[in-house]
């Protein structure tokens, strides 16, 4: 894709920084230009988009609203300045969504939630039932319990996490530059804007300055090291200005921008993972029906599986073998081992009422499977 449109994406991760959301100054939201961006989203969202929204600006709002001095905050200070500042803030995108007819969902994560599986699949499912509900999720770093030797430290990297949790395939990472130049553009007249970066190489990160405004824990180094993660994962990104008004206008209009390319595409890089990258824990045998179900593109449901082997979690990774113990793929299980030795080979209703919760349908949903010949070169390590 050499020259990539808004219009071609499917599903957008837009990030705001609290340097372009908070008027430092006055400490509070810059409305008219909220109210912009709000525009800008929601003619995206009735194009038929899923948009989601990784917003800063919790600290800077609650820092504001206690009336806090300037100065550095202790860690527990920001802390709780967070937890008046995430009510503020959340209030705040559900009423400039609001106004468009479009409801917001606050989801708040931490570092362990995109890199433990478990919380990984529950936040990725929280967040896919949002947008088939249409609403928009808004997501933040739950600034009130992360640690500094746990934390992002900056929501663009929040950000690349996010868009490949969800397998997004553009992330906009708003800024107050609007890409990256061949030097700072600030002190080097000749700074050239890059349109395209088709690979993130030493050239690429040597590129990039540590300049970081007040209230932005990010540079853009931390924007190169977002592409890295979200184009190793099938996840195309762009830095444009946020400083301007209808900042997603301008790039659909073909506004200045740097494009982060990737050649895959979110879903078969996120099956390339699970077929190539994780140990197997359990091992799942289906009858021939559920076979021709999964090779026909199907998810594996517990009325499918007929023998159940090994300790293993939900969010593990198993095998998948035929009734003649032929492996015909991995996947990504939403059950515990002893909740999938209940319900195997009952209906999904069923499962239900002998687990006494109203759990998920699928044993394995089909984004979470690989089958056979989708499991490529690196599928049998």
């Amino acid at each position: 894709m050499s020259n990539p449109k808004l219009s071609q994406f499917r599903r957008i991760v837009v990030k705001v920084g609290s340097s372009l959301l908070i008027d430092a100054a006055a400490g509070e939201v810059r409305a008219s230009w909220l109210a912009a961006l709000a525009a800008d989203i929601a003619k995206l969202h009735n194009e038929g988009k899923d948009v989601l929204v990784v917003s800063s600006g919790s600290i800077a709002l609650g820092r504001s609203r206690l009336k806090l001095p300037g100065g550095t905050l202790k860690l527990e200070e920001s802390q709780a300045a967070a937890a008046v500042g995430q009510i503020a803030l959340a209030r705040i995108w559900s009423e400039v969504l609001g106004d468009h007819g479009i409801g917001a969902g606050q989801i708040l994560v931490t570092l362990q939630d995109t890199e433990e599986r478990r919380r990984y699949l529950n936040a990725r499912s929280t967040i896919t039932k949002l947008l088939e509900w249409r609403a928009v999720p808004v997501i933040n770093e739950n600034d009130t319990v992360a640690t500094n030797e746990i934390r992002y430290g900056d929501n663009d990297r929040l950000a690349a996490r996010v868009a490949t949790m969800t397998s997004s395939d553009l992330l906009v990472l708003l800024s107050d530059i609007d890409g990256l130049y061949t030097a700072p553009p600030g002190t080097n007249p000749n700074a050239k804007l890059i349109p395209v970066v088709n690979a993130v190489t030493a050239d690429i990160e040597a590129m990039a300055g540590a300049a970081e405004s007040e209230l932005s824990r990010g540079g853009m180094r931390t924007k190169i090291e977002a592409a890295k993660i979200a184009t190793s994962s099938g996840t195309h990104m762009l830095i444009a200005s946020g400083k301007i008004e209808h900042p997603l206008k301008a790039i659909a209009d073909g506004g200045p921008c740097t494009w982060f390319l990737t050649p895959a595409n979110p879903v078969t890089a996120r099956k390339r993972w699970i077929a190539g990258s994780l140990e197997p824990k359990g091992t799942l045998t289906i009858d021939a029906g559920a076979v021709t179900a999964l090779r026909a593109g199907k998810s594996l449901l517990p009325a499918g599986i007929i023998r159940v082997d090994g300790q293993f979690a939900r969010g593990d990774a198993v095998v998948v073998r035929g009734p003649d113990m032929h492996e015909i793929g991995r996947g990504l299980v939403a059950y515990d081992a002893d909740d999938a030795e209940k319900i195997k080979g009952r209906s999904s209703s069923d499962a239900a009422q002998i687990l006494g919760i109203s759990g998920r349908a699928e044993m394995i949903h089909r984004d979470d499977l690989v089958v056979g010949g989708q499991r490529g070169a690196d599928g049998g390590r």
